[in-house]
């Protein structure tokens, strides 16, 4: 099967549009999971399935007055894309936050089935 970038790319408009919790579900499998491996906000790294990432996003968006993904390259094989992008997150104290990003993503049937990310953030 091919991947099409579709899901991925209406994700993070989604994201960037203020979209959180129940609103991101239409981009995922039931059965969606995340990994976040180890970082500065999140040192022991988490995995999560689709309900918790939905929390997640909806807590994230409540800090956060804006945020931008700048997709810098893609990388698609079979059911796998790779997106290589830098986030920055306007938090609502004014401060900035800049991650530089590695995202694999699973798709099936035209939706994301997993996510497994590697955030390196810039010194806050």
């Amino acid at each position: 099967m091919v991947v099409h970038m579709d899901a991925i790319h209406a994700l993070h408009r989604a994201l960037e549009a203020g979209r959180s919790g129940d609103e991101l579900r239409q981009y995922f499998t039931a059965d969606a999971v995340t990994v976040e491996h180890p970082n500065l906000i999140k040192p022991m790294g988490e995995r999560m399935p689709l309900a918790a990432m939905l929390t997640a996003s909806a807590k994230g968006a409540e800090l956060l007055s804006s945020q931008k993904y700048d997709v810098h390259s893609t990388l698609r094989s079979g059911d796998t894309a790779i997106v290589r992008l830098t986030w920055t997150g306007v938090l609502r104290t004014g401060d900035q936050l800049v991650a530089h990003i590695a995202q694999f993503f699973e798709l099936r049937d035209g939706l994301i089935s997993s996510i497994e990310t590697y955030d390196c953030y810039e010194p806050f």
